[in-house]
Order: C-alpha cells, then structure tokens, then sequence
C-alpha cells in the first residue's frame, strides 16, 4: 500500500518525469550550462580586429584613431564597476537583461555607421558606441561568471578557467556562424556581434541565480567532465580553422561547420541531466529511506514543538553585534584590513598594497597582450600576409586565448590544492612566457605571426582567471562582484598607455615617415597605411620591456602572499556547505514524518 501510494497509480511515472525534468531547470549544474552558453557568444571584443579595418576605411581613420576606438572598446570591456554594484543590490537576471540591451544598442549602430544607413557619426559618437556594446560584455560575465563562483566557491579556480575559456573561445565561436549566415560579409559580423549574445542572455536571464551551497563529492568530476567537452569543441575548432585556411570552403560547408559547433555547444547538457538524475535520485532514496523510518518508529508528535520555540529564541543575542559592526563607517575601517582570505570592504580592497601590486602586473601583461591581439589585423598586413590568413590569425588567437583560460584555472588550483604553489608564482611565468610573443612580433621572423598569435592568444587568456581567482581568495566573496571588476579596470589603464600612446603613435610616424619618403601628401580624413617591419618594432620592444617590469612585480605577490596559500584556504567554505548539508537532511526528515498518508500505512 506504501509503494502504491508513493508511485501515485499509472501516473506517478509522469508526475516523476515532470519532476526530474523541474529539478534538471531548477539545478545548479543546468545554471552552469546556460552561464556558459552566454558567455561563448560574449567576446565580441576580441573580435575587433576583423571588422576594424572596416570601421577604417569606411570612416577615413588613421591608425591612432583607429587604436583610441580600440581603447574605448578596452575601458567598456573592462571597467565593469557598474555592473558589480548594481549585482551587489538587484538579482543577475537584472544585470544580463541591462547588458542585453546595451550590447544590440553600441553594436548595432556602429553597423549603421558602416554601412551608411546613417550620417557618419563623430568620432565622440563612436567611442561612445563601441564603449556602451564592449560594457556588455562586463555585464555578462558579472551576472553569469561571478554568479557562478559564488555557486562553487570551493572549485572558483576551475570554474573560472572553464567559463572564461568559453569566453576566449567565443570569437571562434561566432566567426564559424558569421561565415554560414553572412559568408565573406565582414560589416555584417558587426550586424551579428549585436543581436546574437542579446538573444542568448534573454533565454536564459531567470536560469542564471545564486543557490545555497552544497558541497558535491564528484563536483571537480562533472567540471572535467565539461572540460573535455570544451576541449572537444576547440580541438574541432582547430582543424576546421586550418583546414579553412588551406581550401576554399562553400555557404553549405560553412553551415555544416556552424552546425557541429552548435551541437558540441549542446553537448554539456547531457552532462546536466546526468547530473541532476543522480541528485535526484540520491534525494528520493533518502526521503525513502526516512519514511521507513517513520514507519517502524512511533511518530513523535510532541517532539516538533520545542524546535520551533527555540529557532525562534537563538537569533536575537546574534543579531546586536552584527549590528553594531554595521554601524562601523567604512571609511574608517578601508586602512585596517582583516586578515587576507576574510571578507574585505570594497575600500580595504581598493586602498590594499596586494591589489595595488596586482593591478601594476596586469597592467604590463595584459596591456600588452592586448595590444598585440587589437593589432593582429594591421601587423599582418604591414607585414605581407593576406587578408584571410589574418582572419587565421584571429581564431588562433581566440583558440589558444581558450586554452590558456582553461589551463591555469585547472593546473592553477591543482598546483595549489596539492602542492601548496602560489596562484601569483602562475602569473608570474605566463608574463616572462608572453615576452616570446611579443620579440617575434618585433623582429618579425618570417611566418613568425603564426606562432606570436598563438603565444599571445595563451598567454592573454591565462592572465584572467588567475587574476580573478586570486582577486577572491585575498580578499573574500562578499564584495567579490565589485572587486573582480575593479581588477579588470587594469586592460583598459594598460590598453591605452601601450596601444594607444605606443603602438598607435609609433605606428603613424613611421607611416608618415614612409608617405613623406614617397612624395605624397596625405589628404585629410584619408586612412594611414605603414609597410614593413619597422611599423612594430620599436613598439613591441617597449611591450616586452612592460610584461618584463610586470612579471618582477607578480614575484613581489608571491613573495608576500606565499604563507598564506601555505594554508587552507577553502575551509571556511567546507565548513558552511556542511552546515548547509545538516539543515537540508533535517528539513528532509521533517519533511517526512509530517506526511499523514505515509505513516497512516
């Protein structure tokens, strides 16, 4: 009569599916999916130099206008402060559904001003077009990435690399669905870079929330799970860019290509069902489990009340102190910082010497790194590669910026959990391995790009996910959606200094230089167009002398941080999802023994 009862007749085999089916929406590892579904169509910026040249020409730029829009694009993609506050205050869906909305508005009216559908805007107008679509992009990782850390505190490292190597793989992503909806078309990516993340972030905007905290014993297992997944997805990534490159591929094989890409993006949703059938069915054997229970035990009616009595009773004496500590003004705690791996203010944070000296590394290495990959499309044309091996170069860079994000957010937290090994030490080798890149760009090796896209593509990615993660272990969760967009100001301060006012600058003069050699005067609004090794390498010589500077100033980190990665630094995480354990294997008990049709049997 019980199994009868609980099966519910002929329909309860329904009623369970629907249920399995709920819980796979509801469940955290379903949210895992839709945050990286979003974030693989959300790296528009990496992609600017395929359609700069066409902002170029089609405007009358030269190159250091053309590197100020690259650095507007920088200070959007980066300086996410907004986006951190308003998640500290309103639910995610708020902070994707704004993004959303910013992301078709800056993008879709710089397709307007390429195609002429529209005045030719001021170069203000411009910049603030490509600023507001590349802020999107903050928006998007602060609502799915940080959301997610939250999520799984105790994997932050891994979680990071994964979802930030969607992010580095996204380029590759959208340029493989640009070529099978628009074939050759540059100016209409522009036209699918605004329409296709927003769309993306409206289907999911009520999956993607923070969840209490359950510790999993296989949850390192479901993330390499997806891992191999994504390795899967960049390895035919890979052979498809190559194979691209060498033969000349129809709109039907384009859209072959877009369609395998799009089934391995789906791919991880197995993994979620899979997941959240287990969770499933580990719950119903528990609840089973304490309905035998209640079963064979006379149910304790009595027992319920003093519970209640005493849950109401315990949280007053608590709630005085916290008071009292909330009424502490920050200004006068932000220069007594608690010990590092606590909750840090925002302040304490800000005014910090271990977030100064972060800040400074990042700057040098990803400044650099950047520059180089916003440049790839007119370094390889002032060297004499053609247009579609600079489009090769692009989605090596977007291939190898996946791997470098995947691999230090693994090896990174591997090194760490087993051997104790400083997440800095990391960052520190990446910016001296990121200075090969950039030599080879300088001296110009022959066939040398091939190689410096894939270095700098690596190395670029790499930097982020160690940053992050050692952005939240120094300094707490609290107010790590603020403070991970504070660190990501760092691109946009470096950006400008070596893109702008080095690579730029140097750029024109010696474009100048060779338009005087000629005896040509240039013609106002007219592009400006440098030949030759010499456009770069004064200019890349300085770029490695940063992420040098850069990599010195990471040891500093190390050195100061090195007792405290010493230590355990997840236990306090381990502690509360124990907690949370307890209280759900309570509330399940509860549960059960205040069912009257089952004890009734």
């Amino acid at each position: 009569m019980g199994m009868a009862l609980f099966s519910g007749g002929g329909g309860g085999g329904g009623r369970e599916t629907m249920r399995l089916g709920l819980q796979v929406l509801v469940g955290r590892w379903f949210m895992v999916f839709a945050s990286l579904l979003i974030l693989s169509v959300s790296g528009a910026t990496y992609m600017f130099s395929l359609f700069s040249n066409d902002i170029k020409t089609s405007l009358g730029y030269d190159q250091t206008t053309l590197n100020l829009l690259g650095f507007f694009k920088d200070l959007g993609g980066n300086v996410g402060v907004l986006s951190g506050l308003i998640n500290e205050v309103t639910p995610p869906w708020v902070v994707l559904i704004i993004g959303a909305v910013m992301n078709f508005f800056g993008y879709f009216m710089i397709w307007l001003a390429v195609t002429y559908r529209i005045p030719k805007p001021q170069l203000w107008q411009m910049c603030l077009y490509i600023c507001i679509g590349a802020n999107s992009q903050s928006f998007a990782n602060t609502g799915a990435l940080v959301t997610c850390v939250k999520n799984f505190p105790e994997s932050r490292g891994v979680v990071l690399g994964l979802l930030k190597g969607f992010v580095g793989l996204s380029g590759a992503i959208i340029t493989q669905i640009y070529r099978a909806l628009y074939g050759d078309d540059s100016k209409a990516l522009i036209l699918l870079i605004a329409w296709l993340p927003a769309a993306v972030s409206f289907v999911f905007l009520r999956t993607v929330r923070i969840l209490k905290v359950v510790r999993q014993a296989n949850e390192l297992k479901v993330f390499y799970d997806l891992l191999y997944i994504s390795l899967g997805l960049a390895g035919f990534l890979m052979a498809i860019i190559i194979t691209q490159n060498k033969l000349t591929f129809s709109r039907v094989e384009y859209s072959a290509s877009a369609a395998v890409v799009t089934i391995l993006l789906f791919l991880p949703l197995a993994v979620v069902i899979r997941e959240e059938f287990n969770i499933w069915r580990s719950k119903k054997r528990t609840l089973d489990a304490a309905q035998v229970n209640v079963i064979t035990e006379i149910p304790p009616v009595v027992d319920q009340a003093p519970p209640t009595v005493s849950a109401e009773q315990l949280p007053p004496p608590t709630a005085a102190p916290e008071t009292a500590e909330k009424s502490v003004s920050c200004f006068k705690t932000m220069f007594k910082p608690p010990d590092r791996g606590e909750d840090y203010t925002i302040l304490q944070a800000l005014f910090s010497i271990d977030m100064l000296i972060l800040f400074i590394a990042t700057t040098c290495g990803v400044g650099g790194t950047l520059t180089a990959i916003d440049n790839l499309g007119q370094i390889g044309s002032s060297l004499g590669y053609t247009t579609h091996s600079t489009t090769t170069f692009v989605s090596l860079v977007s291939i190898w910026n996946y791997l470098g994000r995947v691999a230090s957010g693994f090896a990174s937290e591997i090194f760490l959990t087993r051997y104790k090994v400083p997440r800095p030490l990391m960052l520190t080798f990446v910016l001296l391995f990121s200075c090969v890149g950039h030599l080879l760009i300088a001296f110009a090796v022959p066939n040398s790009l091939y190689f410096a896209s894939m270095i700098l593509g690596f190395c670029f990615g790499a930097q982020w996910p160690l940053m992050f993660a050692i952005i939240s272990e120094i300094f707490g969760l609290k107010y790590y959606s603020t403070l991970y967009n504070l660190g990501a100001v760092a691109s946009p301060v470096g950006s400008y200094i070596l893109n702008v006012r080095v690579a730029g600058h140097l750029y024109d003069k010696e474009a100048l230089k060779q338009l005087e050699a000629s005896g040509v005067r240039r013609v106002s609004g007219e592009d400006l167009t440098c030949t030759g090794a010499a456009c770069y390498k004064l200019s890349f010589i300085i770029i490695t002398v940063a992420a040098l500077f850069g990599s010195i100033i990471s040891f500093i980190l190390v050195l100061r941080t090195k007792k405290f990665y010493q230590g355990d630094i997840y236990k306090k995480f381990r502690e509360e999802a124990s907690k949370s354990e307890i209280n759900m294997t309570s509330a399940g008990e509860t549960e059960s023994k205040n069912r009257p049709t089952q004890t009734a049997s």
